[in-house]
């Protein structure tokens, strides 16, 4: 039976994280909201009382039912062989993966800088301020790291994880948001770059981003772009 996923139907968030390395390797899932709308989404939400998730995504296997972007790939990565095979690699891929995750939440920060039940119209000068450190100081000290943790061709060595396609979802993310700022300082981090290509050359990923289940960015999702964020 394919797996369910749960996320909202209107974007790409977090969700997407899940969804790249599972049209990667042709597993068969069902975008559950898609199909039914955001509605039924919060409904499986609010009747779930055994172990609920605490916001989606959540990938139903059938057997378990598993919340948080990085043990989603962590679990998918042990089943599908999304990961190497030795522990200590497989361990220090979850590594990097919480460390996307750390920066994702960054990204959303900033424009929602204050306070994330209101509208960006609500915090459009503390996000420029947020913006200008974000693009500063927090892109080069993150994508840095990512830059130097490439051990080969791919993010681990001579094959394609979870954690490419990952790697691949926050330049195409921050190529959508920051388009002044990635066009100066993309070329510092050639390896992401060469991992994003790769991933976009995958079969699996080709076929996805050319189909319509791969929703557009937008301001609804994390990535926004704000043209008054955005600087050289």
């Amino acid at each position: 039976m394919p797996y369910k996923l749960w996320y909202w139907a209107e974007i790409q968030g977090r969700g997407e994280f899940v969804r790249l390395p599972m049209e990667a390797a042709g597993i068969a899932y069902v975008d559950i909201a898609r199909e039914q709308g955001s509605k039924a989404l919060i409904a499986d939400m609010k009747a779930r009382a055994d172990r609920p998730p605490f916001a989606p995504p959540y990938l139903d296997t059938g057997k378990c039912v598993l919340s948080q972007v990085a043990n989603i790939l962590l679990w998918l990565g042990d089943r599908h062989g999304l990961a190497p095979d030795d522990a200590a690699t497989r361990y220090w891929l979850h590594e990097v993966q919480l460390t996307v995750s750390d920066f994702v939440a960054e990204v959303h920060q900033v424009h929602h800088p204050v306070g994330v039940a209101l509208y960006y119209e609500d915090q459009k000068a503390e996000a420029k301020r947020f913006a200008e450190e974000f693009r500063e100081e927090r892109m080069p000290k993150f994508l840095g790291w990512f830059e130097r943790s490439v051990e080969g061709e791919w993010l681990a060595g001579n094959r394609w994880s979870y954690g490419d396609t990952s790697i691949f979802q926050l330049v195409e993310g921050l190529r959508y948001m920051f388009p002044r700022r990635m066009a100066a300082i993309e070329g510092e981090y050639p390896r992401l770059v060469a991992i994003r290509d790769r991933v976009a050359a995958l079969p699996g990923i080709k076929a996805y981003l050319e189909s319509p289940r791969r929703i557009a960015f937008n301001t609804q999702g994390i990535f926004r772009h704000y043209p008054e964020l955005d600087a050289d």
